[in-house]
């Protein structure tokens, strides 16, 4: 018997489907659909956020790609051929190359798509030849990458405690888990204010300036998917300024430049196309916030492991 977190809508809905469909580059007139044959082959999941940062960078520096839809549950030989682990995001680079993990990806990309814009990290000397090396530039690469692991070993992981918490079902045990589930909340709160004190003061993304960047897209497909909280457990992630006006001043601040990041990430055209319809990410949600998910994610989570 398949395991249920494997009865999943097969195939991505909205404007992800159209995504699918069409093309990356339709906008430029390529005429290349993602169904048809490339040589860059993202094997994804429509519903995991790891892909979405792939897929993001993929869509935001117009690389052509052919994109493979897979159930990682089921596997299937062609994902397996491609990554033993089976595991998405993987992105086959050439016949029988094949890298994963998604902050690789990330990498890899902006490393062998350096002209394609927008850059997702600074340009350094070799990128290209007319780029003499700045040290400046240098420096926030290292520190895209610190920000970066804090999203992977910080957010990710307390994002998971949070929605896979469980109230105690024993009478008078309400308000004590109700603290509790006030506690989870509050360690999340807690790596987003420290993240957005670590932004640029203007922005609006990560780094100064109005391209997104690598640690944007890192934690990006958690963010936009804030909404399970209030669903499925009955607390906001992110207060809203009514919400914080008994926040410390320096905390509203961060959150207040936190906010102007979010609506900043919302309306990049990438973001809406690589979104499915709701309805279709609720029964997946739900199996977490039941903490009965099988995912590698959701293991690691409940066993109190970091991101696997």
């Amino acid at each position: 018997m398949p395991m249920p977190d494997a009865n999943l809508h097969p195939v991505a809905t909205g404007l992800a489907k159209e995504t699918v469909d069409l093309d990356a580059l339709t906008y430029r007139n390529s005429g290349q659909e993602h169904a048809a044959e490339q040589p860059l082959k993202l094997f994804a999941g429509w519903f995991c956020p790891f892909v979405q940062r792939v897929w993001l960078a993929l869509e935001e520096k117009g690389i052509p790609y052919q994109y493979i839809e897979v159930n990682p549950y089921y596997k299937g030989e062609q994902l397996m051929k491609a990554n033993p682990r089976g595991l998405v995001p993987t992105l086959e680079v050439a016949p029988g190359k094949a890298l994963y993990e998604s902050t690789v990806l990330l990498q890899y990309l902006e490393e062998t798509y350096p002209h394609r814009a927008p850059r997702l990290l600074p340009p350094v000397a070799g990128d290209e030849g007319n780029v003499v090396q700045d040290h400046e530039a240098v420096f926030t690469r290292a520190r895209a990458r610190i920000w970066m692991d804090f999203v992977t070993t910080r957010v990710i992981p307390a994002w998971h405690r949070l929605l896979q918490f469980q109230a105690g079902t024993q009478r008078g045990n309400q308000d004590n888990s109700k603290k509790m589930l006030e506690g989870k909340r509050d360690e999340y709160r807690g790596y987003l204010l420290e993240f957005a004190r670590a932004m640029d003061p203007e922005g609006p993304f990560f780094f100064a300036g109005d391209e997104i960047g690598m640690v944007d897209i890192a934690i990006a497909p958690w963010v936009l998917r804030h909404w399970v909280f209030d669903h499925f457990k009955g607390v906001t992630a992110v207060p809203e300024p009514e919400q914080a006006a008994g926040e410390k001043e320096d905390d509203e601040a961060a959150w207040a430049r936190f906010r102007k990041w979010r609506a900043a990430v919302e309306s990049r055209d990438s973001v809406k196309r690589t979104e499915s319809e709701r309805e279709h990410y609720l029964p997946i949600y739900q199996r977490y916030a039941d903490d009965t998910a099988q995912s590698e994610m959701a293991k690691a989570s409940r066993s109190g492991r970091g991101v696997p």
